[in-house]
């Protein structure tokens, strides 16, 4: 573990000196739920009132002295969980967050096994004790009256390495709280206006207002972004071709059960896609996927007359009554390919401001949790940030670095909402249904999909056979016994259909980048103890 170093300071006056700590003064406060309430606001006011507001010499005083290792902006999952880790490393981190209020946000709910592989390794399981997780085996596709019930491939990794579901704002609140207790993270609420960069290319650090609207600035060898979806950060950094390809509409469900209770339950239907899952003992998270945000006549209507009668017959009085309550999510479900400015250093995009994908298959939080375990292993070598060669190395090498993970669970997620979305053709209900029968097919095959769909197994080898063997099953099934000439029209168009959708994605991805990152000059720059 790396030593934070000693500063120097003589030269500030008294008052200044407690704000380069930020911690509790007493034990932490378990977040119980749903039978106590009281420690979740104690939990969030607690944090606002020791996100103390530095003086302007405090702030002059930080960038002169350098005692800060890492800049955070944002402290959602990746921020807080980064901080952590590159705290426990030794690091000085200061996190700056718009708002330490708990979130109350439809999306970052789900955590696939390979998300919670992550987070084993980060050290910060913890966090998803005391908020009512809910443990997830395996996904049932409904389709009319078929079910297909696939579990996840858990064999090898153990009953409890499985997929989690929960309250995001509780689980945010219990990292940052985790964060709160660590004395190299320096945690406070304001909103970052811009970068500082010196030349016109390096990043130093941040401007800011704080909460009572102080403008300062923070400086810092190394700036994380990851302040989510809606960055305004994200345009000076990256090439930002935001997506918005669907949206997802949020209801909470009281006071009923799902047909399996540890299970997804994904309804394939027109004219949207359903998802039901746990999210506590007392709610089930109800999401319908549409592709606009207010459906004509209004989107109570849409959902009473439109997507009720798709609901399981036991859900549908408490769907209509979540109806009824007014309390109606919504949130835009974006494509963001990975394409950074090559010539920006000092800086680094991480989480939703960096990467985005459709929220189908709930990859946004394992992929931001496997972001942050390789920029901790490509930074921990480093004894000291301000050496810009190789810290530049390193960030370069990040790009790369993580796209197994992040490729595969990207094309998982939009191949798999374009595939069982409403389909326009003919074409495309055959690849539906190919696409079901498959998972169908037994363990060697459903197990192969799922590797690659919960992150457990991120090979885009494996990815790229089971597609094409995908393929062959539905073109087999279009041709044999006897492929007469409208047999083979048909098998064309499906395997035509499946191509327009999946090799689009792969090209976006990179298919060098994908599938041959060693061969890239990038990803050999950083030290082979990678």
């Amino acid at each position: 573990m790396l030593s934070p170093p000693t500063a120097n300071y003589s030269h500030m006056t008294s008052e200044c000196l407690p704000s380069f700590k930020f911690g509790y003064n007493k034990p932490l406060t378990p977040l119980l739920f749903p039978t106590h309430l009281s420690p979740l606001l104690k939990t969030t006011t607690a944090l606002r009132r020791h996100a103390r507001i530095f003086s302007p010499l405090c702030s002059i005083a930080t960038a002169t002295t350098t005692t800060t290792d890492v800049l955070i902006v944002g402290a959602g999952v990746a921020g807080t969980a980064l901080a952590c880790t590159l705290a426990k490393d030794g690091r000085r981190v200061h996190v700056i967050e718009k708002d330490l209020r708990e979130p109350d946000r439809i999306v970052g709910e789900f955590l696939q096994p390979g998300g919670y592989l992550k987070l084993l390794e980060l050290g910060l399981e913890d966090c998803l004790e005391q908020i009512d997780a809910q443990r997830k085996l395996g996904i049932v596709f409904v389709r009319d009256d078929e079910k297909i019930k696939v579990n996840y491939p858990l064999e090898k990794s153990g009953y409890d390495v499985c997929a989690r579901s929960f309250h995001n704002g509780r689980f945010v609140q219990r990292m940052r709280e985790k964060a709160s207790t660590l004395e190299n993270v320096r945690m406070e609420q304001g909103t970052v206006t811009s970068l500082l960069k010196q030349n016109n290319e390096t990043v130093i650090g941040v401007k800011y207002k704080t909460k009572d609207g102080q403008e300062l600035t923070a400086h810092a060898p190394l700036t994380v972004v990851c302040d989510g979806c809606f960055s305004n950060l994200r345009q000076f950094l990256c090439h930002s071709k935001v997506e918005v390809t669907s949206y997802s509409v949020g209801l909470v469900l009281e006071n009923c059960q799902l047909p399996l209770e540890n299970y997804v339950h994904l309804i394939v239907d027109d004219p949207s896609l359903i998802l039901l899952y746990r999210i506590s003992s007392t709610k089930i998270r109800c999401m319908i996927d549409t592709v606009s945000k207010v459906p004509l006549g209004g989107m109570a209507n849409y959902l009473k007359t439109e997507v009720a009668s798709e609901i399981p017959q036991e859900l549908r009085d408490s769907f209509i009554s979540a109806i009824d309550s007014g309390n109606i999510k919504i949130m835009p479900n974006s494509n963001l390919p990975t394409d950074p400015y090559p010539t920006t250093s000092g800086a680094l995009l991480l989480g939703d401001a960096f990467n985005m994908r459709q929220s189908l298959t709930g990859a946004g939080m394992t992929v931001a949790l496997s972001d942050v375990v390789v920029l901790r292993d490509l930074l921990k070598p480093i004894r000291d940030l301000n050496d810009s060669i190789s810290l530049g190395k390193r960030l370069e090498s990040f790009y790369i670095s993580r796209k197994p993970m992040a490729s595969i669970m990207n094309t998982m997620a939009e191949g798999l909402h374009r595939i069982l979305s409403v389909p326009p053709n003919e074409a495309r209900k055959e690849l539906r249904q190919t696409t079901l029968d498959y998972f169908n097919l037994g363990e060697f095959f459903s197990n192969g999909l799922m590797y690659q769909f919960t992150g457990l197994n991120p090979n885009p080898w494996h990815l790229a056979f089971h597609l094409s063997a995908s393929m062959l099953y539905g073109v087999g099934r279009l041709i044999l016994p006897f492929p007469s000439f409208e047999r083979l029209r048909d098998a064309t168009r499906l395997f035509l259909c499946g191509s327009d959708i999946m090799l689009p994605l792969i090209k976006a991805e990179g298919v060098r980048q994908m599938f041959f990152p060693a061969s890239i000059p990038t990803f050999n720059k950083a030290p082979s103890d990678r």
